[in-house]
């Protein structure tokens, strides 16, 4: 008899983990242990699914960089006892953690989906059910082979399946959360399962393995019209900053301004790397494009393509290396996971 698939689910807090007291309505955590109490519909499933949370659940809002090291240590421990992996998330910062993870770990070739709610597991309209019951399907899905259909970090959201470091949150009201705007969706929940595995991201490596250090020294700027560059001096210091993510207008645009370009150069030539991408919903940085974007070139502005701004701070984080800059900038440039369409 063919062994029940196994999944791992590691709760790191969110929503979806809260249950509301019908006396006093005040909402505590669940024990995943007994998350069949609360999901009957799971023991329908053909999986056997074992759980670990956090020490404390974290609210999405408090996540770090140590959070993501966490979650890739847990997962590395576990990676060869368990088919696939469903990671239970606040969904504020859901595409963070879910780019981060892309970067983080290397050679993986099991599902790790994140998912979480809108509405806690205990509330009678909560969106949590479908999202776990659908996640934890993908998580041991397999195609004729017998080997996973999905390859990599995916946010599985009312259902839609989305890679996760192409995915970003757009609505705090609506059961449709995420979306991907440069990028297809991987799967979709209907009546079937349906997935597009032309879509799939498959690694080259082999072997499964994660970084455990990553780089917060990574600034984020949002130009706007009158920003006053003065105030922004402290981000581009070289001393406490080593990357800057600037959003930009339109392809990759900004103003003509002096100061800006001054900032700019001088964090650049002191070994700054400095990431433009575009501030607008879809599409992508097209640097050269216009007079404004050509100056970006000529002082070493890197272009991040069609890159959303979870992952580009992220992949700044994982990647830049102040000891290495032309590495990290080789690095920051390429496809690496899937999270750029012009590489």
């Amino acid at each position: 008899m063919k062994a029940k698939p196994k999944v791992l689910i590691v709760y790191t807090g969110g929503t979806i983990g809260m249950i509301k007291d019908p006396v006093t309505g005040a909402l505590s955590n669940v024990d995943f242990n007994l998350i069949s109490h609360h999901v009957p519909e799971i023991n329908r499933l053909n999986i056997e699914i074992d759980s670990v949370s956090f020490p404390e659940p974290v609210d999405s809002s408090e996540i770090h960089p140590g959070h993501w090291i966490e979650i890739a240590k847990t997962i590395d421990e576990q990676y060869e006892h368990y088919d696939g992996f469903v990671v239970l998330h606040g969904s504020d910062t859901m595409a963070f953690t879910a780019a981060a993870l892309s970067f983080i770990m290397e050679g993986l070739q099991k599902p790790v989906i994140l998912t979480g709610s809108q509405l806690p597991i205990g509330v009678i309209r909560t969106d949590g059910k479908e999202n776990l019951i659908t996640a934890l399907e993908i998580a041991v899905a397999t195609n004729d082979e017998g080997k996973p259909l999905v390859t990599e970090v995916a946010v599985y959201f009312d259902y839609k399946l989305l890679r996760g470091n192409r995915c970003t949150k757009d609505s705090a009201e609506h059961f449709e959360a995420f979306r991907s705007p440069n990028y297809p969706e991987l799967a979709s929940a209907g009546v079937h399962l349906q997935y597009f595995e032309d879509e799939m991201y498959r690694p080259s490596e082999s072997k499964f393995s994660y970084l455990t250090e990553v780089n917060s020294r990574v600034g984020l700027v949002k130009l706007y019209p009158g920003i006053p560059f003065q105030l922004y001096g402290h981000i581009f210091n070289r001393e406490t900053t080593d990357a800057v993510v600037l959003e930009t207008f339109g392809a990759g645009n900004a103003p003509k301004n002096k100061e800006m370009y001054a900032m700019l150069d001088a964090f650049i030539k002191d070994g700054g790397i400095v990431l433009n991408i575009t501030q607008c919903s879809s599409g992508s940085v097209e640097q050269g494009l216009y007079h404004t974007s050509s100056e970006f070139n000529k002082m070493g502005v890197l272009s991040g393509g069609d890159m959303t701004t979870e992952a580009a701070i992220t992949k700044l984080m994982v990647y830049v290396d102040p000891k290495n800059p032309s590495e990290s900038q080789q690095k920051i440039m390429e496809n690496l996971r899937g999270e750029r369409s012009d590489s």
